[in-house]
C-alpha cells in the first residue's frame, strides 16, 4: 500500500505535512506498522504526529512506547490525537511523559479526591495533614508548580477518558474528577495565598482567618468541564479578629487564591475563579462572614440566588465552615420554590436556555439554545426546586444523579429519563472533546471538515476501528437536540397528563400536590383549575383525548411561556370543544409547530384574540397559512357585503352579516399583527378598511330600510374624522366622523334634510344595536360625530350647501384644524368630491392670522388643563393627553399643515406620519426632531392597542400594574422580563418630544 493511502486509511487530513512529518528523523527505524495502528486510533492523526515528533526531538526516549505494541502504546497516540493542549504541555514538561507508563483499563476508577489534594499542595510545599496548609514557596515558582501539577493530573484524567470502553458511562466520574482537581487546585492556591498574606499581615493573624471556598456551578455539582470558570463564593471566619481585619485577611487570602490559579506566568493560568455569585455580585464584598451570608440570604437575595446555590458544595478550605455554610442555605434552597418571585425567576432561567446567543453561532451552540446542555439543566433543576421540599431523595448536585432520583421517585417516566440521561451524557461528552483538544472554553460544534472528522473519531470508544463521516456526527448531534425539546416537553407534562386522565400507565404520575406544584412552579396562579381543564381535554379513550394527551406536553409549555397561562389554557380547552370532533383541527396542531405556537402564545398573551376565538374557532384553521392572515382588502369585504345582502333582504340579517364580517376582519388582523406579518402602519390602514365596509354596509341597509317607505329623497357622505381619517386607528378606536348630505333632483332641501337625519340616526344605530341573538365578543364600532360644525349642539346632518355657508361664515381655526384629517368613508362619490372640493381651501389656507396661531396654542394649552383625566399624571403614562403623547405630535403637525400645505402640496394628507415626514422634507423641522416625534407617536399609538389586545379593554394609560406593563410590552416587540424596558422608553422618548413640541409649536 503507497504511503499515501497509508495516510488516508489512517484519518490523516492534510497528506503532505503528513509525509514531511513521517519523514522526520526522529521516527527513523521505528516500526512503521506499530506506528500506524497508533495513529489510527487517535482521533486526529494529524495533531497526534506533530505532537509525537515534537516530544522525541526533547525527549528521544518517547521512541520505545511510539515503537511498543498497541497494548503499550494506546494512552500516548488517544492523548496526543486528542487534545494539542495536552501535548504542548508535555513538551513544556516532558518530566511527566511518565504519565503513558500506565495500564489502561476499559473501566477506569476514578482518582481519590484526597489524594488529588495531597498531590497539589504537595506541589507547593505546603502539609496535606494540616488543619490550614501553608505553602513553603511562593510567587511564579509556586504558580507554575502548582499549574504543572494540575495538568499532569489532567493528562492522567485524559488517559483514563479516551481509553475507557464506555466514554458515556465514563462521563460523570471525568466531571467528577474534573472538580476534584479544581478543587484540589483551589486548595493549594489558598496555601500559597497564605504564605503571601503572611508576607504583608501577621502570621499569626492570617492563620487565625479560616476561609471556605464554596464550588457553585458545575464545580459544586461535580460535572465540570476540561475549561471552564469555576464559579466560588468565598466565606470566612474572623476568629479571635475584629471583622474588618478579618475582612482585610480574607479578602487578601480570596485573591491570592486568583492569582495563584490565573496570573501571568511562565506556565500559562489555568483557569478564571469566578466569584460573581457571591451575594451582590461584583458590587458586593468579595469574602464575607457565615453570619453576613445569613443576613443577606434572609433579607435581599433573590429566587435566582437559591436556584444558584441548588450547586454549593465546599472545595477547599475550612471543611467545617463550609459545611455549616451548606446547612445554613440548604433549607432556603428548598423552600424556593414558596417564594415571592419564584416563577418569574423560572421564566428568567428559561430565557437564559436562548438568550445572548449571536446569530453566527445559533445552529453551531451545544450548551445554549433549544436541545442543548441548559435546556437539560433548567427541566431538571426546576423539577428538583418544585418536588425537592417535600422529597429529600432529589436534593443532588449533579445532573445525571438528578435524574435517576426523578426517575426513582415516579417524576420522569423511567423510558423518558434513560433517554434524558442519554442525550446529556451525549452533549456533555461533545463538550468535553472540542474543548479537550486546545483546554480552551468554548461550546460551539466546530465548522472545519478536519475538527469535525477528528472529533466524530473521538466520541467513539476504544473498541470502535470506524472513522464516521462528519455528516453522520452532525446528524446524530442534530437528534439529541431534537429529542432533548421532545423529551423536555415530555417529562414536564405527560406526568401530568397520567394524573389528570387518571391514566393506568407504568410510566410516571405525580400525586394532585405535585402536579400542582410542577403548575405552579411554570407560572399557572391557579394549578387547581389548571388541573380541571387538562382533565377535561385529555380523559377517555376517544381519539380526540387521545391526541390532545399527545398535544398537550408541548401546548402546555408554550401557554406556560405567556403572560396569563391560566386564561390561555382556558380558552385552548374551550375552543377545543367548541371545534369538537372537527377532522382537521387537532391534526392543524399536531403537523404544524407554528399554528400550534401561535396559537398558544396568542390565547395565554391576548384576552381579545381569545375571546374572538372562543367564539370563531374555525379561524384557528387560519394559523397554518400566512396568506390566510392577509389582510382583506375593503374592495373584496364590499364585494363580500354586497353578496350577502343581495341574498338577505331583511335589515337585521344583513346588518348580522355586515357586522360578522366586520369582526372576523378584526380578529384577522390581530393574528397577523401578533405573528409579526404586518407593521404597525399596516395594521391601522387594515383596521380603517374594516371599518370602512361595515359603515358602507350600514348606510346602504339605512337607505334601504328609509326608502322602504317612499323614494329616496338625498344622497349623504360619511366623512372619517380623526384618528379614522387618517388611516390611523388602532384595536379600540370609534369612528369620528360628519355626515353630509345633498338632495337628490325633485326634492326639497326641508325633504332632503328631515330624510339624511333618519338614514344618519339608523347607521349609527345599525351598528351599534343589540342583535339577536347576540354576536358575542363583538367590538362594537361607536360613531361619534362631535367634531361637526357647532359641535354636539348643531345638526347631526348638513347639506353641502350648508357646510359652505356655515365655514364661510362662522367656522373657527380649530374646525380647520379638525378637517386636516377628514377623509371620505362611504357614500355618494360624486358628493365626497365636492366636499372635499369645498374644505380643500379652509384647512389649506393660504396663510394663517397670528391671532388663529395664538388660538390654536391657546386651545391646545386649554386641552391639556381641562380634558386629562383627574388623577393623572401629564408626565406620565397618558399616552393621547400626557406630555409628548400623540395629542402633542399630532397638534404640532397639524399646526404646520395649516401654515405651509397652501403652499406646499406634499404636506396634504390626512395621516400624521407622512405629513411630519414631508415637513421634514421641506426644512419645517430638523429630521431628528421629525424623527424624535415619529418615535414618540409610534409607541404611544402601540401601546394603546396593546392595552387592547391585552384585556380587550381601551386605555390611554400606560399600565401601572406589572403584570399588565409585562403583557403590553411584548405587545410592543420587548422581549420576556423587559416591562421596565418598556416604561423607560416610553418616558424618555415622550420626554424628549415634549421638548420638541414645546421648542416648535409654542415657541419656547
Amino acid at each position: 500500500m503507497s504511503l499515501a493511502r497509508r495516510l488516508i486509511a489512517a484519518g490523516f487530513s492534510d497528506l503532505d505535512k503528513g509525509e514531511r512529518f513521517l519523514g522526520a528523523r526522529e521516527l527513523e527505524g521505528l516500526d512503521q506498522d506499530r506506528l500506524f495502528a497508533g495513529l489510527h486510533i487517535a482521533a486526529s492523526p494529524d495533531a497526534a504526529l506533530q505532537s509525537l515528533v515534537r516530544l522525541i526531538e526533547k525527549y528521544p526516549d518517547l521512541r520505545a512506547t511510539a515503537g511498543a505494541d498497541l497494548e503499550t502504546s494506546e494512552p500516548l497516540y488517544r492523548v496526543l490525537g486528542a487534545s494539542e493542549a495536552l501535548g504542548e504541555f508535555l513538551i513544556r514538561h516532558p518530566e511527566h511523559l511518565a504519565a503513558f507508563d500506565v495500564r489502561t483499563s476499559p473501566e477506569p476508577l476514578p482518582a481519590d479526591p484526597a489524594d488529588l489534594r495531597a498531590t497539589l499542595l504537595q506541589a507547593v510545599g505546603a502539609d496535606p495533614r494540616a488543619s490550614r496548609p501553608v505553602a513553603s514557596t511562593t510567587g511564579p515558582d509556586a504558580y507554575a508548580a502548582l499549574r504543572t501539577a494540575y495538568r499532569r493530573g489532567v493528562v492522567d484524567l485524559a488517559i483514563k477518558d479516551l481509553c475507557a470502553a464506555d466514554p458515556l458511562d465514563f462521563l460523570p466520574s471525568v466531571g467528577g474528577e474534573l472538580a476534584d482537581l479544581a478543587g484540589a487546585a483551589i486548595e493549594a492556591g489558598l496555601a500559597v495565598s497564605r504564605a503571601e498574606a503572611a508576607e504583608q499581615f501577621d502570621a499569626a493573624d492570617v492563620a487565625d482567618v479560616g476561609l471556605a471556598v464554596i464550588g457553585m456551578g458545575k464545580c459544586g455539582a461535580r460535572e465540570l468541564n476540561y475549561i471552564s470558570d469555576v464559579d466560588v463564593i468565598y466565606v470566612i471566619d474572623a476568629g479571635q479578629l475584629e471583622d474588618a481585619q478579618a475582612n482585610t485577611i480574607g479578602t487578601a487570602l480570596a485573591s491570592g487564591i486568583s492569582r495563584a490559579i490565573s496570573s501571568v506566568a511562565r506556565e500559562p493560568g489555568l483557569w478564571e475563579v469566578d466569584a460573581n455569585l457571591r451575594p451582590e455580585g461584583k458590587s458586593g464584598p468579595l469574602v464575607r462572614t457565615l453570619a453576613s451570608h445569613e443576613a443577606y440570604y434572609a433579607r435581599w437575595a433573590e429566587s435566582w440566588e437559591f436556584q444558584a446555590l441548588l450547586k454549593a458544595r465546599t472545595i477547599a478550605g475550612d471543611a467545617r465552615l463550609g459545611r455549616r455554610y451548606e446547612e445554613a442555605v440548604a433549607p432556603l434552597i428548598w423552600n424556593s420554590a414558596s417564594r415571592d418571585g419564584f416563577v418569574e425567576s423560572v421564566q428568567a432561567m428559561r430565557r437564559r436556555v436562548t438568550e445572548h446567543i449571536p446569530a453566527a453561532e445559533e445552529q453551531r451552540q451545544i450548551k445554549l439554545g433549544r436541545g442543548g446542555l441548559r435546556d437539560v439543566e433548567f427541566t431538571v433543576q426546576l423539577l428538583q426546586l418544585v418536588h425537592g421540599k417535600a422529597d429529600e431523595t432529589l436534593r443532588r448536585r449533579d445532573t445525571t444523579s438528578a435524574i435517576a432520583a426523578l426517575s426513582a421517585g415516579g417524576y420522569i417516566g423511567r423510558t423518558d429519563a434513560a433517554a434524558f440521561d442519554n442525550a446529556y451524557r451525549y452533549l456533555r461528552l461533545l463538550e468535553h472533546r472540542i474543548q479537550l483538544f486546545q483546554l480552551r472554553r468554548t461550546h460551539l460544534m466546530p465548522v472545519a471538515e478536519p475538527a469535525l472528522r477528528a472529533l466524530a473519531k473521538a466520541v467513539l470508544g476504544p473498541f470502535s476501528n470506524e472513522r464516521p463521516h462528519p455528516d453522520a456526527l452532525l446528524a446524530a448531534w442534530q437528534k439529541t437536540k431534537r429529542s432533548v425539546r421532545e423529551l423536555h416537553e415530555r417529562i414536564f407534562y405527560r406526568p401530568l397528563l397520567n394524573t389528570a386522565a387518571k391514566l393506568s400507565s407504568e410510566d410516571a404520575r405525580l400525586t394532585p400536590e405535585a402536579a400542582q406544584a410542577r403548575l405552579a412552579a411554570l407560572g399557572y396562579s391557579d394549578p387547581q383549575g389548571a388541573m380541571r381543564h387538562i382533565e377535561a381535554l385529555t380523559a377517555g379513550v376517544s381519539r380526540r383525548a387521545a391526541l390532545q394527551r399527545q398535544l398537550l406536553p408541548i401546548l402546555l409549555d408554550w401557554l406556560a411561556e405567556g403572560v396569563d397561562p391560566d386564561a390561555g389554557l382556558l380558552a385552548f380547552r374551550r375552543v377545543s370543544e367548541a371545534l369538537g370532533t372537527t377532522h382537521w383541527y387537532l391534526g392543524l396542531l399536531r403537523d404544524s409547530n407554528a399554528a400550534a405556537e401561535r396559537l398558544c402564545h396568542m390565547l395565554s398573551n391576548s384576552r381579545l384574540i381569545a375571546d374572538l376565538l372562543e367564539v370563531s374557532p374555525e379561524s384557528v384553521a387560519w394559523l397554518g397559512q400566512d396568506k390566510d392572515l392577509v389582510p382583506v382588502s375593503f374592495e373584496a369585504q364590499w364585494q363580500e357585503i354586497t353578496s350577502k345582502m343581495s341574498r338577505h333582504s331583511d335589515p337585521e340579517s344583513a346588518m348580522r352579516l355586515i357586522r360578522l364580517i366586520r369582526r372576523r376582519e378584526i380578529l384577522r388582523i390581530a393574528v397577523a399583527d401578533s405573528a409579526g406579518l404586518l407593521d404597525q402602519d399596516q395594521v391601522g390602514s387594515a383596521l380603517a378598511d374594516t371599518d370602512r365596509a361595515a359603515v358602507l354596509g350600514a348606510l346602504r341597509v339605512a337607505e334601504g330600510i328609509v326608502s322602504a317607505g317612499g323614494p329616496l329623497k338625498t344622497a349623504v357622505l360619511v366623512v372619517a374624522m380623526g384618528r379614522q381619517g387618517g388611516r390611523e386607528i388602532g384595536y379600540g378606536s370609534d369612528a369620528d366622523v360628519m355626515y353630509v348630505h345633498r338632495a337628490l333632483p325633485g326634492f326639497s332641501e326641508a325633504e332632503a334634510q328631515e330624510q339624511a337625519g333618519r338614514i344618519v340616526a339608523k347607521v349609527s344605530s345599525l351598528l351599534t344595536q343589540p342583535l339577536k341573538p347576540a354576536i358575542m365578543a363583538e367590538r362594537v364600532l361607536q360613531m361619534d360625530a362631535d367634531l361637526r360644525p357647532e359641535g354636539k349642539n348643531g345638526a347631526m346632518v348638513r347639506s353641502l350647501e350648508s357646510f359652505a355657508e356655515y365655514y364661510r361664515r362662522w367656522s373657527l381655526i380649530w374646525e380647520a384644524q379638525a378637517l386636516l384629517r377628514a377623509r371620505p368613508m362611504a357614500g355618494d362619490d360624486g358628493l365626497a368630491a365636492d366636499f372635499l372640493a369645498l374644505i380643500d381651501p379652509i384647512r389649506y389656507p393660504e396663510s394663517v392670522a397670528g391671532q388663529d396661531i395664538r388660538e390654536i396654542r391657546r386651545v391646545k394649552a386649554r386641552v391639556e388643563s381641562e380634558r386629562l383625566p383627574r388623577g393623572a399624571d401629564p408626565a406620565r403614562g397618558h399616552l393621547k393627553l400626557g406630555r409628548g403623547g400623540l395629542s402633542d405630535v399630532e397638534w404640532l403637525v397639524q399646526l404646520l399643515q395649516l401654515q405651509h400645505a397652501g403652499e406646499h402640496p406634499e404636506l396634504r394628507t390626512t395621516s400624521t406620519l407622512p405629513a411630519l415626514e414631508a415637513a421634514a422634507a421641506l426644512g419645517l423641522l430638523s429630521r431628528d426632531d421629525a424623527g424624535t416625534l415619529a418615535q414618540a407617536w409610534r409607541l404611544a399609538s402601540r401601546i394603546r392597542s396593546a392595552n387592547v389586545i391585552w384585556n380587550g379593554k381601551a386605555s390611554d394609560l400606560l399600565p401601572s400594574s406589572r403584570r399588565d406593563l409585562e403583557a403590553v410590552a411584548r405587545w410592543c416587540g420587548y422581549e420576556p422580563g423587559h416591562a421596565a424596558a418598556l416604561e423607560e422608553d416610553y418616558l424618555r422618548v415622550s420626554r424628549r418630544a415634549r421638548g420638541v413640541f414645546e421648542r416648535i409649536f409654542y415657541g419656547h
